[in-house]
Order: structure tokens, then C-alpha cells, then sequence
């Protein structure tokens, strides 16, 4: 592995395959470099599909990433659908972890690794997407450091996940598609630089999310208890420290930005508001139906009773509509790509 020059890793959602094709496109076939992809696709996207249109881009190799292979230079790895991949100093990983920032594959995943592993040798790329995933990695290839690239989110078909790492990250070069051949090229014929200490946090984060272990005492020492918990299982969720990007991480893995929270935690409330409306329409229907009952028994008391019960009901319903319209017009307008 120490032979490897450098790692280029690049990360993608919306728009994201031809933004792809069109990097792939401009490096030059003896760069001498491995590159790592991932991009945000349906988890039941074909893999295959991905290589062949990117194979036809580049003359490097293109493939799956495998679990426990060793990387190769001049090699293309595309992250398995539905999978998180990542990279230690000596292979790659494919496992399935939890989603972070509600992704699997994750570009924070694959992009903190490589940090963690490579440090000065990592090169992160982020392209065209919505939401934020990925600035937390290429945070932590900045701190170790790395060279951060991000596409001109003027040119970008989404521009999200451009502005978001501009916004949290120094970047080294923010430039169009077509200058990042270029640069690369630049960079190789300049000597590598020294390796940079990896900071404690980034390595704990990479080796739990590696191993899928559960360890409290080593999420104590990279974050800080918060007040919330995970909307996916309901565990205590952590405050990263470090993270201009303001990142929650529970005790199973899971990972949320700020922004994603806020969101998934809107989700879950809508669809509790929405079961409770159903419940209360339920029970309003079945008062009427007694009602009726008890007119048809002459029990007028009765049927005033369950009619007024009713209307109470319709009351509540009517309040609660006016809420959930209210949520829908306060909903975020990016959503996840697939």
C-alpha cells in the first residue's frame, strides 16, 4: 500500500454519473494514482451497469469494490449499491453498516477511511448532489492533510453538496469539471507530501464504522452526549467534536448532519400525526355509528351524548389537518437521490 502514491476518492448524488464520466474522462491514462467512487443510487441499482458506462471513460480498470481486496494503482472502484465502502491501509471494505446521512453507500464513509489510512496521499472530490454528505469527510481529508477539490457549484446540476463543503471546508480548488484533469496532473508531477498525523477523533470514527462495533467509551472520546435520540433506533445520540458540519452520530452508527435530522425528525412527525388522524377519524365514525344506535333504541340521552362526542372529534381532526398542511409547507425542498 505505501507504494500507492496517491488515493482519489469522489463522491456524487443527483447528476452525479455524467459528472462522473466527464472527471473520468480527463485524467490521463498514466496518472499514477487508484481511484475510489461513490456514487447515491437506488439500493437496488445494478453495479454492473455503473461499470460498464464508466469503463468506457477511462483506460483504468473499472470494477465492484470487493470486501478484503487489495487496492491496485491505476484501478476505478465503483461502492457496491446498498453497501458501505471503505479502505484501510491494506484492503478495501464493503460492508453493511449503518446508513449515514440516511446513505449506504455513504461519500463521509469512503472519504474519512481514506483520511484515516492515507492521509497526505488522499485526494477528495465532490461533485453534483443534493443534501450534505460528504463535507464531513472531506473535512477529515483536510485535517489529515489532504487535497479537497469541489466542482464549481455554478456548473454543478445540483449544487447542494458543492455549496455545503464550501461553506464548512477550506477548500484547495474549486473549479469546473474540466480543470480537474488538469490538476491532478499538476499534482503528480509535484513530490508528495508529508504525512500528516491522522487526529485521534478521525481515526476513532473510521475504525468504529469499520468494525460495526458498539463502543461507548470510544464515542465518549469523539463526541459529546446531546439531548436527542436517533430517529432510526431510538438510541442516545452524540454531538461529533470537531465538525464545522455539526454531526450527530448514535451508539449502533448511524449518522445524521443537522440539517438531515431536522429533517428525518419532520418525517417521523408527520407520519405520527398522520397515524393519529386515522385513529381519531376511526373513532369519530364509530361514535356516529352509535349514535345512530341509540336513536334507533330511543335513547335520546345517549345519542347525545356519543353525537356530541363526535363533534369533538371532528374538531380535533379538523385542527389536525391544519397542522400537518402546515408541516407540508414548512417541509425542505432537496430530497434524497436515487
Amino acid at each position: 500500500m505505501s507504494d500507492l502514491k496517491s488515493v482519489i476518492v469522489i463522491g456524487a448524488s443527483a447528476g452525479g454519473l455524467q459528472a462522473i464520466s466527464s472527471v473520468l474522462k480527463n485524467i490521463r491514462p498514466d496518472l499514477d494514482a487508484t481511484i475510489l467512487v461513490v456514487l447515491h443510487v437506488a439500493r437496488s441499482s445494478n453495479g454492473s451497469i455503473l461499470v460498464h458506462h464508466l469503463q468506457k471513460q477511462t483506460p483504468f480498470t473499472c470494477k465492484i469494490a470487493e470486501d478484503g481486496e487489495i487496492i491496485k494503482n491505476k484501478h476505478v472502484y465503483i461502492a457496491r449499491p446498498d453497501f458501505q465502502t471503505l479502505v484501510t491501509a491494506e484492503v478495501i471494505r464493503v460492508i453493511k453498516g449503518p446508513h449515514e446521512n440516511r446513505w449506504r453507500p455513504s461519500i463521509d464513509v469512503l472519504f474519512r477511511s481514506a483520511a484515516a489510512a492515507f492521509n497526505a496521499k488522499t485526494i477528495g472530490i465532490i461533485l453534483t448532489g443534493l443534501l450534505d454528505d460528504g463535507t464531513a469527510g472531506m473535512l477529515a481529508i483536510k485535517r489529515c492533510g489532504g487535497i479537497c477539490i469541489v466542482q464549481e457549484p455554478e456548473e454543478a446540476e445540483f449544487a447542494d453538496m458543492p455549496i455545503s463543503v464550501l461553506n464548512h471546508v477550506d477548500v484547495d480548488y474549486r473549479v469546473p469539471i474540466s480543470d480537474i484533469g488538469y490538476i491532478l496532473d499538476d499534482m503528480s508531477t509535484k513530490p508528495a507530501s508529508p504525512d500528516a498525523q491522522v487526529p485521534e477523533d478521525i481515526r476513532i470514527e473510521a475504525a468504529l464504522t469499520e468494525k460495526m462495533i458498539s463502543d461507548i467509551d470510544e464515542l465518549k472520546k469523539i463526541g459529546t452526549r446531546s439531548d436527542y435520540t436517533c430517529p432510526d433506533c431510538g438510541g442516545s445520540l452524540f454531538l461529533m467534536n470537531n465538525d464545522t458540519a455539526h454531526r450527530y452520530r448514535c451508539f449502533t452508527g448511524h449518522v445524521y448532519t443537522e440539517k438531515l435530522l431536522l429533517d428525518k425528525q419532520s418525517e417521523s412527525l408527520e407520519e405520527s400525526l398522520w397515524v393519529s388522524l386515522r385513529k381519531l377519524e376511526e373513532r369519530k365514525n364509530l361514535l356516529q355509528t352509535t349514535a345512530k344506535h341509540q336513536h334507533q333504541l330511543n335513547h335520546p340521552d345517549l345519542e347525545a351524548e356519543k353525537t356530541a362526542k363526535a363533534e369533538e372529534m371532528a374538531a380535533h381532526i379538523e385542527r389536525l389537518k391544519t397542522l400537518l398542511v402546515s408541516l407540508g409547507e414548512t417541509a425542505p425542498n432537496s430530497i434524497g437521490y436515487e
